[in-house]
């Protein structure tokens, strides 16, 4: 049985190791400390656009007190001490781990997972064909980060962390009251993978006599799983990992504890490099494809593993990731490879023999007595509800990608975010805080800072456009101040510049007992941070788009990716009692982008016309 290796053991053998992927690890700066000079004002400035003038007026108040008080000098010395600390790599990263991922106690799915939906391989029909064909470029990539052949990734000429890089293959979050935990396991001694059918999973070594399998050799092996699993049933335990994190802990307990046999079981499940999830399901439209790649019936995934590879029965495919020890960036790139070989035929597919001595996959049985059955149906029913209580609606929208945006002059980021400002200006007659992850990998163990997307230009913006008596040119110009305004604080965040990580480093630093500045107790301080809108980009060729869920119940979860030709929207919320319509805001946002192109490309032709004729 392998045993998890711990963090320190992860640094120690990786960071410090020969090899590009964490060649310049040792030479990242680390996430600087903004000064209460650089923030406060920065913070004003985000806040006053979703203030009336009277409730802004005593939020600068509270700002410039805490500004000038002692005590906001003292917590800004604590935190520059923290970030200063020996051995410290980053000063946001325990705080931000806890919180945001380990701590949190929501489901995982669809709370805190994302997936990725693929294009269409139109060589391999063949649900199994493609899953082997997407195992066989999987290994590649592993393969290269094992070795530390993978290049780092870079920004223009600024090498990115590769930290989270440990926690991409043989990797799982387990559950724990009150904090879940990532246990890693030593890829070299784990060259299995996981594959899950009809509720059932089983183990296959991809390297057998020495050799790697082929992927006719893995396509059989999957036949097999099918086959075996088709023709009878399991209680379906994956259902648990769905579950509030602390049921799931309990349940876990409970489920390793059934039988001795459980526990081995367990630890081969999770040392798995990845899974492979090979689904009944034949989904059609866009947004049955995004729900099964999103959460699926619950029965057929452990949510907790990291990395989880989708096939349904008719050939669709996507990818689910657990979020919590690794941001999106690093699983785009593994994605964006692993497409890009398999739908251009780059794929190593080994020889199209198949070894006759090859071992059948082995079945992972769980002892699961009535204790833990009545578990999983309480798990299912949990599932079920929660689910039932999201709405979906997936917006392609094909009038531009990229391409044309960047031919006009814009950012394709910003133009958009400003498509989804106005989208829910238009549907809700107000703008909201909304929140655009930002990477901030640039720095050691960076993650993310959140991009305030809306500014005091961007509802000038809106006002605008829906302002019938505004011209073409003040629209325009409107729309220019707005990306501007945007880009301006995207590139603060990346920097490490942002406002919303350094106020809570600051606040978590109060001690037991000390009164908490007016700063914090201000209502618009919770209010700026309620995240409405919760927005995020990550973009390939080769993706159909992808998702997440609200991260509030009264808000819309926004992921998008901008390819040449068209952008993608995956548009989730609740269905309650605040009447949000993922339906209703797709429309507003596609009415939105058309608007805002008439006006670029009306005054495009106003300055051709006033051209002088050579």
């Amino acid at each position: 049985m392998s045993s998890p290796l711990s963090a320190a053991d992860l640094i120690k053998s990786n960071e410090q190791a020969p090899g590009k992927l964490f060649e310049f690890q040792t030479q990242l700066p680390k996430l600087p400390v903004p000064s209460l000079e650089e923030t406060l004002p920065k913070y004003l400035r985000t806040v006053e656009p979703l203030l009336s003038a009277e409730d802004y007026a005593q939020t600068k108040r509270a700002v410039e007190e805490f500004a000038q008080s002692a005590q906001g000098k003292e917590l800004q010395r604590r935190l520059e001490a923290r970030a200063a600390e020996p051995g410290r790599t980053n000063w946001l990263e325990e705080w931000w781990t806890e919180l945001s991922y380990m701590g949190y106690r929501d489901p995982v799915t669809p709370y805190v997972s994302y997936f990725y939906s693929y294009k269409d391989d139109k060589q391999r029909r063949k649900p199994t064909q493609r899953a082997a064909a997407i195992v066989r470029a999987a290994w590649e990539f592993r393969r290269q980060v094992a070795s530390r052949e993978l290049a780092p990734e870079m920004a223009r000429k600024t090498p990115l962390c590769s930290y989270s890089y440990n926690y991409m293959f043989n990797a799982t979050r387990v559950p724990k009251r009150p904090v879940d935990y990532e246990a890693t396991y030593d890829m070299a001694q784990n060259e299995h993978i996981a594959v899950v059918r009809n509720n059932q999973f089983f183990i296959v070594p991809l390297v057998h006599d020495g050799q790697l399998l082929s992927a006719s050799e893995i396509e059989s092996q999957l036949d097999r799983i099918v086959a075996a699993a088709d023709s009878s049933a399991a209680v379906p335990v994956g259902v648990l990992t769905s579950d509030n994190r602390d049921l799931w802990a309990d349940n876990y307990a409970l489920l390793r504890d059934a039988a001795p046999e459980n526990a081995a079981t367990l630890e081969r499940l999770q040392s798995a490099a990845f899974l492979v999830c090979l689904d009944s399901s034949k989904p059609v439209t866009r947004e049955e494809i995004h729900r099964v790649f999103w959460h699926g019936d619950g029965a057929n995934r452990w949510f907790d593993k990291s990395l989880q590879f989708i096939v349904c029965d008719n050939g669709r495919a996507g990818f689910l990731a657990e979020h919590s020890s690794m941001d999106g960036t690093p699983t785009c790139r593994l994605n964006d490879y692993i497409l890009d070989q398999t739908l251009n035929n780059k794929v190593d597919l080994g020889s199209s023999n198949v070894r006759a001595n090859l071992p059948e996959p082995e079945a992972l049985r769980f002892v699961t007595p009535p204790t833990v059955v009545r578990a999983v149906d309480q798990a299912a029913e949990r599932f079920a509800k929660v689910t039932g209580q999201h709405q979906l609606r997936v917006l392609q929208y094909e009038a531009f990608g990229k391409d044309e945006l960047k031919r006009l002059g814009f950012s394709p980021d910003g133009f958009a975010q400003m498509a989804i400002q106005l989208g829910y200006y238009k549907l809700h007659g107000k703008t909201c805080a909304t929140y655009e992850a930002a990477a901030t990998r640039r720095f050691a163990h960076g993650r993310t800072e959140t991009c305030r997307s809306v500014s005091n230009e961007s509802v000038a913006f809106c006002r605008a456009f829906e302002n019938p008596d505004a011209s073409t040119a003040v629209k325009l110009a409107a729309l220019k101040a707005a990306i501007g305004a945007h880009g301006a604080y995207a590139k603060a965040c990346a920097d490490g510049k942002g406002v919303d990580r350094h106020l809570l480093g600051l606040r978590l630093l109060l001690r037991p007992g000390e009164e908490k500045p007016a700063i914090f107790k201000d209502p618009a301080y919770a209010a700026s941070c309620h995240w409405n809108l919760s927005t995020s980009q990550l973009s390939s060729e080769h993706f159909e788009g992808w998702g997440f869920s609200e991260v509030v119940p009264d808000g819309y979860g926004i992921a998008y990716t901008i390819r040449r030709d068209a952008i993608i929207f995956h548009i989730a919320a609740m269905i309650n009692d605040f009447g949000l319509n993922s339906d209703h805001l797709a429309q507003y946002i596609k009415e939105a982008a058309t608007e805002m192109r008439s006006v670029v490309l009306a005054e495009k032709l106003k300055e051709t016309a006033a051209a002088p004729k050579l």
